[in-house]
């Protein structure tokens, strides 16, 4: 079993370190009401299914899907939520042919929809769980409306941190991790101890290391997109899967895991456990580290989320620690899985090039997806990009789109067979 990463000299906060925001919700007298965006994907899903478990303590007012159209019309039949959201005019047809006679939401349509939906006054909770940089524009609105905001779009504190954690700090809301591992740290940090981090040393946020730990390098140029999608621990989508195979994914939360806490790169440091049972942890100045265990179930961060401060009882499958029979670490490859490297260089260079990296990234992925890049493909085109920019300012969410769409013709247009 490898140690932890370790520094020989902690490096400090910086001096705006502590929680992206606020964390006073108030106790509900009421059920919540929930949005969920993204609704149709693997969180979503499971936030209906926490939703369906408890539903003394929750109503759904809204619901926002992509392209499943026919998943949607079966939420919208069960939770009955007065305003739905699709992309197109066309989805929006078709959703209406499939709901229940007698049943007419409101039904928002495209980017300004899923914005609309967001900053729903009828709203208390808004789930964030729309996949890429497509979930900024609809996670500033509901954060501009002073929402809880139960945050699983990561791109969106790795495109626009500081407009996020400015906006929140101005409406006054509350933005809960969903992610696995940045609410294990938010659980072993003391949830609303969090603001002053007085204590933390620095955060290590755990990776199961993918389909591909034990590949040799050489190996991985004949990874297919099947391959890559077979995650052994976790049931997600196609663009997380291949971000966990090229563990992309962690560097996006190393990136989120310092703009969520307010703490330099430094601090911040990746081991990768396969067992997937020890979500992150937190070491402390005096050499203790605070470990999340659960099982590799996402509701169990989402309920916490939905239910914070309360803590809401689950059936998900319960640990076994004398089954499992032991946890193992060891150190991320970074020979074979450069994107780790790529995410946190990005971080330390600025912003800007933080809104590079994920644009390529999610080109990148989409064209391996297609079979039009191989997977090692992926990094080079992250590093091309990276190395194409010189760094920008980004006032605003305006200028961050702009960046992403530059950024995303140019690696299309790379990409072309010349």
């Amino acid at each position: 079993m490898t140690q932890f990463p370790q520094n020989a000299t902690p490096s400090p906060a910086s001096p705006g370190a502590g929680y992206i925001t606020s964390l006073d919700v108030p106790a509900p007298t009421r059920p919540r009401r929930l949005a969920v965006l993204g609704a149709t994907g693997s969180i979503g899903v499971s936030a209906l299914r926490v939703a369906a478990e408890h539903p003394d303590k929750y109503a759904v007012t809204a619901l926002a899907g992509a392209t499943n159209v026919a998943l949607l019309a079966e939420q919208a039949a069960t939770f009955r939520p007065p305003v739905l959201a699709v992309l197109t005019d066309e989805r929006a047809d078709a959703l209406r042919k499939r709901l229940p006679a007698g049943y007419a939401p409101d039904i928002l349509v495209g980017p300004e929809g899923y914005a609309a939906l967001a900053a729903l006054p009828e709203a208390d909770v808004v789930v964030s769980a729309i996949v890429g940089a497509a979930g900024l524009l609809p996670t500033l609105a509901a954060v501009a409306a002073g929402k809880v905001v139960a945050l699983a779009n990561k791109e969106s504190l790795v495109l626009a941190g500081d407009l996020i954690r400015e906006t929140a700090r101005r409406t006054g809301a509350v933005i809960l991790p969903v992610d696995s591992e940045h609410n294990a740290l938010f659980q072993a940090m003391g949830g609303a101890g969090l603001p002053d981090l007085p204590l933390v040393e620095r955060l290590v946020l755990t990776a199961s290391g993918g389909p591909f730990r034990t590949r040799e390098t050489g190996e991985l140029a004949a990874v297919t997109p099947a391959m890559a999608l077979d995650h052994p621990t976790w049931a997600m989508g196609p663009k997380i899967s291949v971000d966990s195979a090229t563990l992309m994914n962690k560097g996006l939360e190393v990136i989120e895991a310092c703009r969520l806490y307010g703490l330099p790169v430094s601090m911040v440091d990746v081991v990768v456990h396969p067992q997937s049972i020890v979500h992150s942890l937190a070491q402390l100045h005096d050499g203790s580290l605070l470990a999340h265990l659960g099982p590799p179930d996402m509701r169990v961060a989402i309920a916490y989320c939905l239910g914070y401060p309360e803590r809401l009882p689950l059936a998900v499958p319960r640990v076994d620690l004398v089954t499992l029979g032991s946890l193992t670490f060891e150190a991320p490859r970074h020979d074979a899985f450069p994107c780790l490297g790529l995410a946190r260089d990005a971080l330390a260079a600025g912003a800007s090039h933080t809104v590079v990296l994920n644009a390529a990234n999610e080109v990148a992925v989409a064209l391996f997806l297609e079979g039009r890049l191989p997977f090692m493909g992926i990094a080079s085109a992250i590093a091309d990009a990276l190395d194409a920019h010189a760094g920008q300012a980004l006032p605003d969410a305006a200028s961050i789109m702009d960046l992403d769409a530059r950024v995303r013709r140019r690696t299309m247009e790379a990409a072309k067979p010349a």
